[in-house]
Parts: C-alpha cells; structure tokens; sequence
C-alpha cells in the first residue's frame, strides 16, 4: 500500500499501534498519584479535595500525559527509522516497513504537540494556573530526545528515567505550584521513577546489544557487557526501592494500603530480575512490560486510596 493514499484513519490506526498506546500505563499512574499527592486539602482525605476543580484537573493531566508520551513516540520512531530498518527486531516498525512515511508522522508530530500546548493552557484559562504552558515546550522537547542520546552515551537509559520521573513532578505543577517545595516526598517519588525506568530499560536493551554494536550505538549493555549491565540494572532497582520506602515515610498520608504496594513492588522487582536471570530475552514481555505496568497501577493505585481515605 503506498503511504501516500493511506487513509488519514488508518495512519493513525498504525502509529497508534506502532508506539503501543497501552505502554502509557508505566507513567500514568504516577503522575495521578502526584495529582493526589499535592491536591490541596489531600491531607484531610477525599473531604477535604474540591471535587469538580479536582476532576477537570485531572482529565486535563491524563489527556496531557497521552498526547506527551504519544509526541516522544512518535519522535523516537522518527528519529530511529533508518536503525529500525536495518534490526531485524524492528524491522518490521510502520515507517521502515513502509505503512507511514517520515513526513506523515513528523505532520502528526507537530499537530499533537499543538494539542499538547492547548492542553497545558487550559490549565491557565480554567484553573488561573499558567505554569504548564510556560514548561510546555521545555518538557515536550526534553521527552522527545532520547532517539539522539543513544547516538552519543550509553547513560541513555538515565536520559529515558528522567523522562518518565517528569510526571509526578509536572503533575503537581498543574494541581499546586508550590507543592514541589512542600512535599519533599514528590521529589523521592521521581527519584523512584527515575531508577526504576532506568534499570528495566537496561534490561530492555539487551534485545539488542548486537546490533547496537554494529550501528555504533551507545547503551550500558552493548558498551559495558551484559553481566555488568544487569548488575547496575540490579543496583538501580535496589536504589528505586529504597526511594519507594522513603515516599512511605515522608507522607503520613501513606499507610497500610501504600505500604502494600512498596511490598508487592520489591517482590516484583526481584522476579523480575529471576525471569531475566533465568530466560534472558525470551520472556521481554514478561520482565519488561507486564511486571513494570503491574508495578505502576499497584502504586498508583493503592496510593490514592490511601490519600483519599487519609
């Protein structure tokens, strides 16, 4: 089918499965548990939160996470189609394949990064707070970088952490400017993002740790060893627990329910990395997606619970 006749629905069927729109579960829930987490009158549980201000809050963050995460997608496949083409593991990806042309994802690029920035000011114009917008373009940009940093350091895996560790941060940011300096618990909680996304997507690249090394890119695995990779991924995830246990601490609002989690997590984590120890790459989806979106929703999940009921 040549690209150009593809009907605009389904291009956007294509690029939708082709950046897996389901894979927004890994940041999602910790930007609505920043929400929580810095709704004013949160410590006095769901009473104490204005409801109809809290809820448009809230669908604004969610549609603003969806069309973030769906620009940095699309401007890593952009960035990568020409090494895409050439890995057989990516090969078959909607633009080397030739189901999208560049120029088609880079128009959608644009068009959702507009959507983006109308989104973050609907902030401004319905809740008087202007600070999304002024950070909009910053935070669009910095997300949609990672394809360049694997050209240059194998700390690319660090580079995709901070994306991710944004969230809860930009989350509050849109709920309560001033919770950053008050809550000294949001900052651990992206501490915990950050280790956590860093050390699964070391694991992930060691899909192809061969292949980079032909292509001349950077990642921990390809540039260090497999073994050492796994040990800095064991190492990170160590430190991301030991975050998860301070968010714990530092917010009496978190209690049986978010201690749970922090439980549940640190076994997760720990099969996780059993799994790779055992299967290698042949259980990815296992190591990487399943268990690390299990480990998002139980978190964010269970931590607004324990907000609410606070």
């Amino acid at each position: 089918m040549s690209t150009a006749s593809l009907h605009p629905i389904t291009a956007v069927r294509e690029m939708a499965g082709d950046i897996k729109l389901a894979h927004s579960v890994f940041a999602l829930p910790f930007a609505l548990l920043g929400s929580f987490m810095a709704a004013p009158g949160s410590d006095a549980g769901w009473r104490g939160i204005d409801g109809s201000r809290f809820g448009g809050q809230l669908a604004l963050i969610v549609l603003a996470m969806v069309l973030a995460r769906t620009v940095a997608m699309l401007a890593n496949r952009y960035l990568d189609r020409n090494i895409d083409a050439r890995n057989p593991r990516t090969a078959g990806r909607a633009i080397p394949a030739g189901r999208l042309s560049p120029g088609q994802v880079l128009i959608a690029i644009l068009l959702l990064g507009a959507a983006f920035a109308l989104t973050c000011g609907g902030f401004g114009v319905f809740f008087g707070n202007w600070w999304p917008l002024i950070l909009c373009l910053p935070v669009l940009l910095w997300i949609s970088a990672y394809g360049w940093l694997k050209r240059f350091t194998k700390w690319c895996h660090l580079y995709l952490g901070s994306s991710l560790a944004i969230s809860p941060l930009a989350a509050a940011i849109a709920i309560e400017p001033s919770s950053l300096g008050a809550q000294p618990a949001l900052w651990l909680l992206a501490l915990m993002v950050l280790s956590w996304v860093t050390a699964f997507d070391i694991i992930y690249a060691l899909q192809d740790v061969e292949i980079d090394r032909k292509e001349g890119l950077h990642s921990i695995p390809s540039r260090l060893g497999v073994e050492r990779g796994l040990w800095i991924s064991r190492v990170l995830h160590l430190i991301s627990a030991g975050a998860l246990v301070a968010v714990w601490l530092a917010d009496d609002r978190f209690g049986v329910l978010f201690g749970i989690g922090v439980v549940g997590v640190v076994v997760l984590l720990i099969y996780e990395h059993a799994t790779v120890a055992r299967w290698g790459t042949k259980k990815i989806a296992l190591a990487f997606f399943t268990l690390n979106g299990i480990i998002s929703c139980l978190l964010g999940v269970l931590g607004c619970l324990d907000i609410l009921l606070a």
